[in-house]
C-alpha cells in the first residue's frame, strides 16, 4: 500500500515560493491573517480565495495536499455552520423548520462566512509549511526573535521548539494512520453504530499512538545530544539566510496587497 503524504509535510520544489526566504513567507503568512480577519463581506472573501487559489498554483504544490487539511477540519466546520444556523423558535422567517427548531437565513449566511474564513486560513498558511523545509523554518523563526535574546530571550530554543511542535502534527496523522491501518487488517471495524460507538471505537488508537510519539520524541532527543545540540548560542550554519531583494519585493507588493484588500473589502 502506497503511504499517503501527511498534511504539512513539506514538499520539495524550485517555484518561486519555495525560493523565498522563510521571514518573507512569514511576513506574507501575517499579512495574509491580517486580510482574512480584517474583511467583513464576501466580496472580501473572494478576494482572498483568489490571492490564496494565486499562491497555490505559484508554489506548484499539489492541491490534494493543500486541502487534506480542509477535510480534516471538516468537523469543525460542520460545527461552526450548524453553531450559526440553527435557531430555537426563531422569530423571523426560517427557511427550513422542524418543530421548534428552524435554519435562520442570517444565521446561515454567517456561518457560511465563517466556515469559508476557516477553510481560507488552513489554505494560506498551509503553503508555509509545505514549501519550507525544518532547519530553514528553524532557522527563520530564530531569526525573527533574536532581538528578544537582548531580554536574554533564549531565541534558539524556542525555535526549535516551535519547529519540533509543528512537525509532529503530520507526525502524529501519520502514526494515527499506521495504526488504524494496523488494527483493521487484524479485524477491528470503525464504520458500526452510531457517533459515540465509533468514537469509543477509536480509544484502542490511542495506547499505540501515544507510544509511538514518546518512542519518536525520545530518539529525536537522542539524536540532537548525540550531535552535541546546545541551543543557538555558538551555532553556526552551513547556509546563511539572507532576505535579498527579490524577498522585500514580494513581501512589499504582495504584502500590501493583501493589506489593501483586508481595509477596502
Amino acid at each position: 500500500m502506497k503511504a499517503r503524504m501527511p498534511f504539512g509535510q513539506y514538499v520539495p520544489g524550485d517555484s518561486p515560493v519555495h525560493g523565498l526566504e522563510p521571514r518573507a513567507k512569514m511576513g506574507l503568512v501575517a499579512a495574509f491573517m491580517f486580510m482574512l480577519f480584517a474583511v467583513d463581506g464576501f466580496a472580501g472573501l473572494s478576494a482572498a480565495a483568489a490571492i490564496s487559489l494565486a499562491a497555490v498554483r505559484i508554489a506548484d504544490v499539489p492541491p490534494r495536499l493543500v486541502l487534506r487539511g480542509v477535510r480534516a477540519l471538516s468537523v469543525i466546520l460542520v460545527f461552526t455552520l450548524l453553531a450559526h444556523a440553527l435557531r430555537w423558535n426563531p422569530a423571523t422567517v426560517a427557511l427550513v423548520r422542524l418543530g421548534p427548531l428552524a435554519v435562520d437565513p442570517y444565521g446561515l449566511r454567517t456561518g457560511v462566512f465563517f466556515a469559508l474564513r476557516i477553510v481560507l486560513l488552513v489554505v494560506g498558511t498551509s503553503l508555509l509549511t509545505l514549501t519550507t523545509s525544518p532547519v530553514r523554518l528553524a532557522d527563520g523563526l530564530e531569526r525573527l526573535m533574536r532581538p528578544l535574546e537582548a531580554v536574554r530571550f533564549p531565541a534558539g530554543e524556542v525555535a526549535m521548539m516551535l519547529t519540533v511542535a509543528l512537525r509532529f502534527i503530520p507526525t502524529t496523522a501519520e502514526e494515527a494512520e499506521k495504526v488504524i491501518v494496523a488494527q483493521v487488517a487484524r479485524g477491528a471495524r470503525f464504520d458500526r453504530g452510531g457517533p459515540v460507538a465509533r468514537a469509543r471505537a477509536y480509544v484502542p488508537v490511542l495506547v499505540p499512538l501515544f507510544v509511538g510519539l514518546f518512542r519518536r520524541a525520545d530518539e529525536l532527543a537522542t539524536a540532537m545530544e548525540a550531535r552535541c545540540y546546545r541551543g543557538g548560542e555558538g551555532r553556526t550554519r552551513m547556509r546563511e539566510s539572507v532576505i535579498g531583494p527579490g524577498d522585500w519585493g514580494a513581501l512589499l507588493v504582495a504584502g500590501s496587497l493583501m493589506i489593501a484588500v483586508g481595509v477596502f473589502f
